[in-house]
């Protein structure tokens, strides 16, 4: 449903294509795997696909529902015409609209190629588990699902992907890939006043310029922010040469992206790396180097970014640039040093820990740290204040 691209520090995080599925898989597994089926509709306690993961909104929390085939508690009484309905329209075969939590409003794009073969996966390749869906704890009258035909009817646009005139083929199956399956935007590209993403193409210039989700910051990754090759090498391993994913984008990539084809990958590089970047420069005071700050970061940091900063290639992350060090919202980098990170687990690959230090500093201390971060080795960053530290420490206590 959502996630995040955040970068570790800690950075961290189709007009109708032929689908390009990996080696050892059917083709209805790979779109799954585009879709990023399992991290949603899998949770900690469930096996795949079974449901129950909760995902929290302003109102309250949603479950995801067992996709499974089970005719009773899954969707093995679904028709094909009734499944890809509820995956451009968000209407279930019963007449029910979902919480727009599920991402319909980017699979609209996908091609009836795609969700057909997604389906036969589901229905033919997927084990039926008869487990019971669990209803949201949203309370009455905020549950009632007769507005979002509303909500749909302001924000919902359920056209097919079209591909851009003037661009090469590889550019849009990017597009295709970042806007319809992928569903990058919805935790890219910020949100409105309906909780609708402000935007849905490159179009317009607010597209995956950056939101702040679940005391995360999923970062602007429009143009040249991240030089492609190190796009792909995220995507695929969850590290490149100076950066390294974390936070939600993490699951992405181990339940995702990693099993994207090469091509696709470049797709999805060439289409991002390609977008306009008018970003605003960072507003309000700039960040200075505290006597406090240094003799932390001396202490708990220096050991493994270096004394430079510079980290250890394909290992520990740079922060001299790094995007998320110099985020104008320091969400992501706070919830790095307050609770710690893990990279992505991948094929070859073993997750890396960064443990978290909000147990011994406090908040005055983590803000000097982090103004140090932004204000050394040539970073120019926006100063934050205790707190805001305070603000983000309380999101997961």
């Amino acid at each position: 449903m959502i996630r995040s691209l955040t970068a570790s520090a800690v950075l961290l995080a189709l007009p109708t294509f032929t689908l390009q599925a990996a080696p050892a898989i059917s083709a209805g597994e790979y779109v799954a795997k585009l879709g990023d089926c399992a991290a949603c509709h899998t949770s900690e306690e469930s096996k795949p696909l079974a449901g129950g993961k909760g995902f929290p909104t302003p109102v309250g929390t949603v479950y995801a529902t067992n996709i499974t085939p089970d005719k009773t508690h899954g969707i093995g009484n679904y028709s094909l015409p009734e499944f890809i309905k509820v995956m451009r329209e968000g209407i279930t075969r019963s007449g029910n609209p979902l919480y727009p939590a599920m991402p319909y409003t980017a699979y609209a794009k996908m091609s009836d190629e795609d969700l057909t073969a997604l389906y036969h996966y589901l229905m033919q390749e997927v084990t039926p588990l008869p487990v019971a869906n669990k209803a949201s704890d949203i309370p009455w009258p905020l549950n009632m699902r007769w507005p979002l035909r509303g909500w749909n009817w302001l924000y919902h646009d359920d056209g097919r992907f079209a591909p851009v005139a003037g661009k090469s083929e590889e550019w849009n199956r990017g597009a295709y890939l970042v806007q319809g399956a992928g569903h990058c935007g919805s935790c890219h590209t910020p949100r409105g006043i309906g909780m609708q993403e402000k935007a849905l193409t490159e179009a317009d210039p607010l597209y995956l310029s950056g939101a702040t989700l679940d005391g995360w910051y999923a970062p602007d990754i429009r143009g040249s922010r991240y030089d492609k090759q190190a796009l792909i090498d995220l995507l695929k391993t969850g590290r490149s040469q100076h950066q390294a994913v974390n936070g939600p984008m993490a699951e992405v990539i181990t339940h995702s992206s990693q099993y994207f084809s090469d091509a696709d990958l470049a797709s999805i590089a060439t289409y991002l790396t390609g977008l306009d970047d008018d970003a605003a420069a960072a507003r309000g005071n700039r960040a200075y180097a505290s006597a406090g700050g240094k003799a932390n970061y001396a202490m708990y940091c220096s050991t493994c970014h270096g004394n430079d900063g510079r980290g250890s290639d394909r290992v520990i992350p740079s922060l001299v640039g790094n995007q998320t060090v110099l985020a104008e919202d320091p969400a992501s980098l706070l919830s790095v040093l307050l609770h710690g990170a893990e990279t992505p687990i991948t094929q070859g690959h073993i997750g890396y820990r960064m443990p978290g230090y909000g147990w011994t500093l406090n908040d005055e201390q983590i803000a000097e740290l982090v103004n140090t971060l932004r204000a050394s080795w040539g970073n120019e960053g926006v100063a934050i204040k205790p707190a805001t530290v305070k603000a983000q420490r309380a999101l997961h206590e």
